[in-house]
């Protein structure tokens, strides 16, 4: 016979504990606020590196050239009225430094590469990509990875400006920066783009800065992604009320509902505190903790109805849920771990938004094996306190009839 543990011991230092961590988190909110994500928030995110460099390229011709550079090789890209639609290949593990390159390059008509540094290791290359990829007369830059000495300090400096955020990706000389600006009323990507590239310009350079990606969201577009958000999570809120209500009771339905918000607000106050951007990666990890508690929870509602059948001589409800919870425990528990094997693996192995991604499910899968223990238990305790052994069992009588 399986051990029954005491839960309904913890339900009252669990809620208390849960009640100070979500104070906790609205606090955060409205001092510190949420590092909302450009989907959220309208304006202008760009990354940029700053570094001298090592060669530049130009082409005199009528076709139409453009470059592609990856850790492997570089391309050109050739087409157009009059010219042969061909793709050259220039593979780094053959021409190693950027001289072999160069020599390579210059054979191709019309372009001319000339350098700067020519013992750099080519598989270290990067381009003004969101800039321009197309060869015309005016220089297209090529730069060298690992050699930045800016800080996130200097960025901030050179941009001047309260609405802007910079967030280094990277380490040391091969870091590169997210620069994340505001949008103000009127404002449009091109001035917006324009003012923070001319900071930029002015400070390190115009050739020194290399623009690596660049996105802009408009105001309505944010304020559209942001109602959408809401107007969702309120829905699958209700759904999943409404399905614990039909196949269960008033009172589970509020607490896995309870659960289920209890997890949001724990994980709302990671993100809040930890500084991660909530982004619409992080919302889907959210949505997803909210489907994966109700699994969990509902395991646990399902083993307190069965129970209310097969223990007609207890004398009260926390009796019911301490067993329920004990027969569930190790299931839970195996459950849950597995699933963070998997996560915690995504969250070592991974970088961007997947990590953010990670970490965020690593938070609410604790909380929600937590909350599916002692939090919906606790307020089901709560709303049966009263509750008589005859009144239970005739009521799961009717409600597994019903299924």
């Amino acid at each position: 016979m399986k051990k029954t543990i005491n839960f309904s011991k913890g339900f009252i230092p669990a809620s208390i504990i849960s009640c100070l961590i979500i104070i906790f988190g609205l606090v955060g909110l409205f001092t510190k606020g949420i590092n909302l994500g450009l989907d959220f928030k309208p304006g202008l995110i760009e990354e940029v590196r700053v570094a001298n460099p090592v060669a530049n390229i130009v082409y005199n011709g009528s076709a139409k050239i453009s470059v592609e550079l990856y850790a492997g090789q570089m391309d050109l890209i050739i087409s157009g009225t009059g010219a042969t639609n061909e793709t050259k290949s220039f593979n780094f593990a053959v021409l190693t430094d950027v001289n072999s390159l160069a020599a390579e390059v210059n054979k191709v008509d019309g372009v001319v590469m000339t350098v700067n540094d020519g013992s750099y290791d080519t598989t270290k290359l990067f381009l003004n990509s969101a800039a321009s990829t197309q060869l015309t007369t005016t220089p297209l830059q090529i730069y060298p990875a690992g050699t930045s000495s800016i800080t996130t300090d200097d960025l901030r400096d050179a941009l001047g400006s309260e609405k802007v955020s910079i967030k280094q990706l990277g380490n040391g000389a091969d870091a590169s920066y997210q620069i994340r600006m505001a949008v103000a009323e009127g404002d449009g990507q091109e001035d917006l783009q324009s003012a923070v590239n001319e900071k930029l310009n002015n400070k390190f350079g115009k050739d020194n800065v290399a623009i690596i990606k660049t996105d802009f969201i408009g105001a309505g577009m944010s304020k559209s992604t942001t109602q959408k958000s809401i107007i969702m999570f309120v829905f699958v809120i209700l759904l999943i009320w409404l399905y614990a209500a039909i196949r269960f009771h008033w009172d589970f339905a509020l607490g896995s509902v309870i659960a289920l918000l209890h997890d949001t607000l724990i994980m709302l106050t990671f993100i809040c505190w930890s500084g991660m951007e909530f982004s619409t990666t992080v919302l889907a990890a959210v949505l997803t903790i909210v489907g994966y508690s109700i699994n969990a929870t509902v395991v646990i509602l399902d083993r307190i109805r069965y129970n209310l059948k097969m223990m007609p001589e207890v004398k009260s409800f926390n009796e019911i849920l301490n067993k329920s919870l004990s027969d569930t425990f190790v299931r839970s528990i195996l459950t849950t771990v597995t699933t963070l094997m998997a996560v915690v693996s995504l969250y070592v192995f991974t970088t961007g938004s997947i990590k953010d991604f990670s970490l965020a499910l690593i938070v609410g899968l604790i909380s929600g094996i937590y909350s599916s223990i002692f939090i919906s238990s606790a307020f089901i305790s709560l709303s049966r306190k009263n509750w008589k052994p005859e009144f239970g069992v005739h009521h799961s009588l009717k409600s597994g009839s019903e299924d």
